[in-house]
């Protein structure tokens, strides 16, 4: 039986699966930066495309969904999120890629704020006031990143904490594969286009690699869904933060990018902004909970 005073509630669990399914599929991405963006777009989305086909099937349920306008935009802004982050994942080191992708969590909440009339909380502002200092410490500035991918992943960011939030506000009405599958979809009909103009044949490992960044983008997607799905939108989008974490290392031991003693200290307040954010929001859930119980 599930512990439901547990701080790692169903909602945070999927969104730590999500972080880490997407965090080894960036590395590959990473590892076929030859290949244009949008062409790994197009593999990354087509093959998806079935695995979602083959769950709803699975799952007995409609993949047109109900709201099509909704599953549009969420199509169209994380595709053109996608392709924005993976031209900045292919162009500067890994690690600062995935520090300007991050601060999609704070898009994420403030957009939140508008779109679904959410709150966040005085303290939970604190929170990603730490977590978004420990994201300035990693990224300093370095001079291998330009005013261009720069900006290009400050507005990728600011797609997905759009996306996220049309993902949230389908909560219930729409199955999780659902909208997974038109975001997919969009995708894929966009990569399509795109290969028209500009197009490179995968060699050996490649065709590998592709697979492994569409099953692993698949993995990230639905448990994200799942997770924006089941819990507030601030409750679980900066935990997404500890990706940074895996980026860090990643890039240091396999691709040689160096980092300073400074990154190893953004790290930590990036993990206990994460921390305190959890725990802050299972505190809160309890409060509530208990003023239901009394009214």
């Amino acid at each position: 039986m599930r512990n439901e005073n547990s701080f790692l509630t169903d909602g945070v669990r999927a969104m730590f699966v999500s972080t880490l399914a997407f965090s080894l599929a960036n590395i590959f991405v990473k590892k076929v930066s030859h290949i244009p963006a949008m062409e790994i777009v197009f593999f990354r989305c087509t093959i998806a495309v079935a695995f979602c086909l083959a769950g709803l099937y699975r799952d007995n349920a409609d993949w047109k969904g109900s709201n099509k306008t909704m599953l549009f935009l969420r199509g169209f802004f994380g595709t053109l999120a996608l392709f924005l982050f993976f031209t900045t994942l292919q162009n500067i080191p890994l690690a600062s890629a995935m520090t300007i992708q991050y601060l999609a969590p704070i898009f994420t909440s403030v957009i939140a704020i508008f779109v679904l009339g959410e709150s966040i909380r005085g303290p939970q502002w604190i929170f990603y006031a730490i977590a978004f200092s420990g994201v300035l410490l990693i990224e300093r500035f370095d001079p291998r990143i330009s005013p261009f991918y720069l900006a290009t992943g400050i507005i990728a960011a600011f797609c997905s904490g759009v996306a996220y939030n049309l993902v949230r506000s389908m909560r219930g009405t729409e199955h999780p594969l659902t909208v997974v599958l038109h975001f997919q979809f969009v995708g894929a009909i966009a990569g399509t286009i795109s290969l028209f103009f500009n197009w490179k044949t995968p060699e050996g490992w490649d065709w590998a690699y592709l697979l492994l960044i569409a099953v692993l983008s698949q993995v990230g997607q639905i448990f994200l869904t799942k997770a924006l799905q089941k819990e507030a939108v601030a409750g679980v989008a900066i935990v997404s933060y500890t990706g940074l974490i895996y980026a860090l290392l990643v890039g240091s031991l396999w691709f040689g990018e160096t980092q300073p003693s400074e990154s190893f200290a953004g790290m930590l307040l990036v993990v206990f902004g994460v921390l305190l954010s959890v725990f802050y929001s299972k505190r809160m859930r309890d409060v509530n909970k208990i003023e239901s119980t009394v009214s």
